[in-house]
């Protein structure tokens, strides 16, 4: 359980020093979009609604950014056992994956964050991400499939926390 905790603080820091590289870019972009030297000299200067639309799009990532913040802070932390069934917050491993230690864990955003912990090597995926649709409502043992790409991948799950 500590293992999960110290996990989540450090996609959290991650998620925060995006968050603040998502801000300080938005900014950038807003000031760009009201400057003086933006405004339209001809009917086809278009670098003052380049840099409107750009700060718009970074706003929205500033927003993405706070929500997944939130999402981890809210997220409660449940040890699995054998028995239970993978939703979020659940630490998986594939048996293809035992010899190099790798896992997974499923959190509410930051799908693709990697992080070594413990000789862990663990990656985090979502619910909506197509690992997250094949492993969510699994048990430890249940086999899996999944298409990544054109490769089928069959599995099972091994271990499960």
């Amino acid at each position: 359980m500590s293992n999960k905790k110290q996990l989540i603080e450090h996609i959290v820091i991650a998620l925060k020093k995006e968050l603040q590289q998502a801000i300080d870019a938005a900014n950038e972009a807003h000031a760009a979009a009201v400057d003086d030297q933006s405004v339209a000299e001809t009917q086809y200067d278009t670098l003052a609604i380049e840099a409107s639309y750009l700060a718009e799009g970074l706003s929205r990532r500033v927003t993405e950014f706070q929500h997944a913040i939130d999402a981890y802070n809210a997220l409660e932390l449940v040890e699995f056992n054998v028995d239970s069934y993978i939703t979020l917050g659940a630490l998986v491993q594939l048996s293809a994956d035992e010899k190099a230690n790798h896992w997974f864990f499923i959190g509410p955003a930051a799908g693709g964050f990697r992080y070594q912990l413990d000789q862990k090597s663990i990656t985090v995926i979502t619910p909506q991400s197509p690992m997250g649709i094949a492993l969510i409502g699994k048990q430890q043992d249940d086999d899996i499939e999944i298409m990544l790409g054109a490769n089928k991948l069959e599995d099972y799950v091994s271990s499960l926390k």
